[in-house]
């Protein structure tokens, strides 16, 4: 079995080195970043190729004679990638985070008898199949919130963060408009709005706010209160919020001396570097889902806990490890007929099967990630 990934940053390379563990599996990684590429020669054997995928038609020729693809690009090629692979009529496994709606793309895969994976990494990704299963076991799911963030283990200011993913998407959450459901009605918000402190143990306090993070449960599991919340340490929204308000966002080019000038352009190149990883730098990722109805006549709420720290031994962040293995641990439930479901395959459809849901929990377990679980009456 030939598996393609495409992309190798932070994610994308530790999917790869996940997957050729796997026996009878072939995996080449392809980027245009020929560093990255270049970081995973010693470290795993990995077949490597250096391609710009947003050449037209380069995608799907890429793909062309391989039975698996890992699709872990940046979220503004996400969509035409996914699109290219699908119409090659080959099954994917997506971890971008791409603005349009994957749904678009579901007669395609259907016609094709492709089964397409999206938003499979850990959020969104494993709070999906969270929610999958435990709608599932529910007679009436009532309400739904979701907690997530990846951080680094040291607060350095002036951010207190450091971008466990592309940094790119990080803004796009800082952008896009928050979809939540309140009263069995699709509500908006800004980004970076409703803040709220939390205690996490082991942990601390950490500020959540609205992101875009529901995407597909919206349409697939109707309950009347849904939200996410995205997390970080105090004090770091208010200081996006003024960056976004200013402008500093905006993709649109304004005029500086005479010259087209994008802020979202400057930005990137200003804060990208500030917000790398340094070299072992520590992160944890921590998440908390909620999710609350009727059971066997009594209210019910299941409550599912997640906090995973940097593996030294491996050198691999948290949030490599956390939205990686979900990834690499669905790609071989397809590769083996598992998960076999056509068309446009949101999470929460993996959760829907149970023997997929515990397939999940095994390879978690093998890979030392540990997700608690609690089921109270209320």
């Amino acid at each position: 079995m030939r598996v393609i990934v495409l992309g190798v940053g932070m994610v994308g390379s530790a999917i790869a080195k996940d997957l050729v563990r796997e026996p009878g599996l072939d995996v080449t990684a392809i980027d245009c970043d020929g560093a990255a590429l270049a970081r995973l020669t010693d470290e795993a054997p990995i077949a490597l190729m250096q391609a710009d995928l947003r050449e037209p038609g380069r995608v799907s020729d890429l793909v062309a004679d391989c039975d698996l693809v890992v699709s872990a690009v940046p979220g503004f090629m996400g969509f035409e990638t996914l699109r290219q692979v699908i119409e090659a009529g080959k099954d994917v496994v997506d971890i971008s985070f791409f603005p349009e709606d994957a749904f678009r793309l579901d007669d395609l895969a259907r016609a094709r008898g492709v089964t397409a994976v999206v938003d499979c990494g850990v959020a969104p990704g494993l709070c999906n199949i969270i929610a999958g299963r435990v709608v599932g076991l529910l007679d009436e799911a009532e309400s739904y919130v979701c907690y997530v963030g990846g951080l680094p283990r040291v607060r350095q200011w002036p951010f207190e963060y450091k971008a466990v993913f592309s940094p790119r998407d990080v803004i796009e959450e800082y952008t896009r408009p928050a979809r939540f459901v309140e009263y069995g009605r699709e509500v908006v918000r800004p980004a970076l709005s409703d803040v709220e402190l939390i205690d996490f143990p082991g942990v601390g306090t950490l500020e959540a706010f609205n992101t875009d993070g529901l995407r597909s449960m919206v349409k697939t599991l109707p309950m009347p209160f849904m939200r996410e919340k995205t997390l970080r340490y105090p004090g770091h929204a208010a200081l996006m919020r003024v960056f976004r308000d200013s402008g500093f966002f905006d993709p649109a080019p304004i005029q500086v001396d005479g010259h087209d000038v994008a802020p979202l352009a400057v930005t990137s190149a200003l804060l990208f570097d500030r917000w790398r990883l340094d070299a072992g730098e520590a992160d944890f990722t921590v998440m908390q889902v909620a999710i609350e109805g009727q059971q066997g006549g009594a209210r019910v709420r299941y409550t599912y806990d997640l906090l995973d720290q940097y593996d030294a031994a491996t050198r691999t962040t948290s949030m490599a490890r956390t939205t990686g293995y979900t990834c690499s641990i669905v790609a071989r439930q397809v590769i083996h007929g598992l998960f076999g479901r056509k068309g446009v395959c949101p999470p929460e459809y993996v959760g829907q099967a149970a023997e997929c849901f515990d397939d999940l929990l095994a390879g978690y377990h093998a890979r030392n990630i540990h997700l608690r679980s609690a089921i109270e009456r209320l």
